[in-house]
């Protein structure tokens, strides 16, 4: 290909309104959280349908800091130790955060079109457990922002009293029988990398309609302190905590053992201009979604194409090759890559994919079939916003491109043996 071009799978173009926003925050004199941080708050929280969001330094911490929250909850806290049951086919931050918050993660199958964990799977590990109160949570991943079936999960939720959680790091927008993803469960945990459809370049926020579980994770994703206000009101003598008892200032008086996961102003500010096209920014990801589909159909005997759903935000282009394709998932992505499309894997199987969770790989082997094909097979391209008509049409070229080369080296390869 003489075409120079480089298709990645994501990119962010700091427009004029992100470059004054930002400026506004240098001009502000106040570069932590304050009020840029507070309006993406509410604005965020009013995006998804929730009355509270709370905004953190990334989507890994927005997870921790969730999943910790509930261990302080008055009415029904859950147990440090007790078991959460969530995808193996996401990003390492899902089931590393419930280590980090103190919980051991469980694995079920996740569906092989739509890459969510399955009711079936779930309510069948519940029925066969010896021991089901040691579960807590059932936490399911958006991924790629395909929302997970949350009618039968709420269902198994109620019948054994756990909680029920969502990961929509990948979801923003995403909806669920009319409701957006990150409204239906008791908390949703958001993500806005680079990579992603609202994008802040580091930045997390975790959405809820609960009152106690806000003010909670507002203590602890500043080391735990008092102080639950989204902006000080401290030096207009307004201050909700101040002087109640003899513990002296809130802001050094600690109820819990947190973290610094604050945000600055600068991503906030840079999120509240992403939010304002959060409407464009969906369509255009749906329409290039389309037109990949239909530019990669003559590929569809070797490789499944993604399930077109006017409901899904999509995060990328997820792309499965078949089990019959007389190619590998990495013949594939490094011909792509030498004709200028980026490519990743669509993750891992996590218990058994991956070596920092080794340690499982015993007790998972064979587990999950599905997830432990799609870690081998699955990869995606981008289908971002910022994608223009000769972008795709080069994606299209460099298939065809690939397919040949992959052809021609299995021709010297066979040439070679006889």
């Amino acid at each position: 290909m003489t075409d120079a071009r480089w298709v990645p799978v994501g990119d962010f173009k700091l427009g004029q309104e992100e470059r004054q926003a930002v400026m506004n925050v240098v001009d502000s004199g106040r570069l932590s959280e304050w009020r840029e941080v507070a309006a993406f708050e509410r604005e965020f929280a009013a995006y998804i349908g929730c009355k509270h969001c709370v905004a953190v330094n990334s989507g890994t911490s927005a997870l921790i800091v969730m999943l910790q929250a509930l261990q302080h909850l008055s009415d029904r806290p859950t147990r440090r130790g007790s078991k959460i049951i969530t995808s193996p086919l996401t990003y390492i931050a899902t089931p590393a955060s419930i280590v980090a918050a103190g919980y051991e993660p469980i694995f079920v199958d996740v569906d092989p079109v739509r890459f969510c964990i399955q009711p079936d799977s779930v309510a069948e590990l519940l029925a066969e457990a010896h021991a089901p109160s040691s579960f807590s949570v059932l936490l399911p991943v958006h991924l790629m922002g395909y929302p997970t079936d949350m009618d039968a999960l709420g269902n198994i939720a109620k019948k054994y009293d756990l909680l029920l959680l969502e990961d929509s790091a990948q979801a923003h927008g995403s909806s669920y029988k009319g409701r957006t993803t990150g409204s239906i469960g008791l908390a949703g945990a958001f993500s806005f990398y680079i990579a992603h459809n609202i994008q802040t370049g580091e930045m997390g926020a975790v959405t809820t309609d609960d009152d106690q579980l806000a003010g909670l994770m507002r203590s602890l994703k500043a080391h735990g302190r008092r102080c639950r206000c989204q902006i000080c009101r401290r030096k207009d003598g307004l201050c909700p905590s101040r002087g109640l008892d003899n513990q002296g200032d809130p802001r050094f008086s600690h109820d819990f053992l947190g973290y610094n996961f604050k945000t600055t102003e600068f991503q906030a500010a840079v999120g509240r201009c992403q939010l304002c096209r959060a409407d464009s920014i969906f369509a255009a990801r749906q329409n290039n979604v389309r037109v990949l589909s239909e530019l990669l159909e003559p590929f569809a005997d070797h490789l499944v194409l993604p399930v077109l759903d006017e409901n899904v935000s999509y995060l990328a282009y997820p792309i499965v090759v078949r089990e019959n394709a007389p190619f590998t998932r990495g013949a594939l992505c490094h011909e792509l890559e030498k004709y200028g499309v980026e490519t990743r894997p669509l993750f891992s199987c996590l218990p058994t994919q991956q070596l920092a969770f080794q340690h499982l790989r015993g007790k998972y082997e064979g587990q999950l079939p599905n997830a432990e094909r799609l870690g081998r097979d699955a990869f995606y391209i981008g289908c971002h916003q910022f994608l223009t008509n000769e972008d795709m049409d080069h994606v299209a070229k460099a298939f065809r491109r690939s397919f040949d080369g992959i052809a021609r080296e299995s021709a010297k390869t066979k040439n070679c043996r006889s």
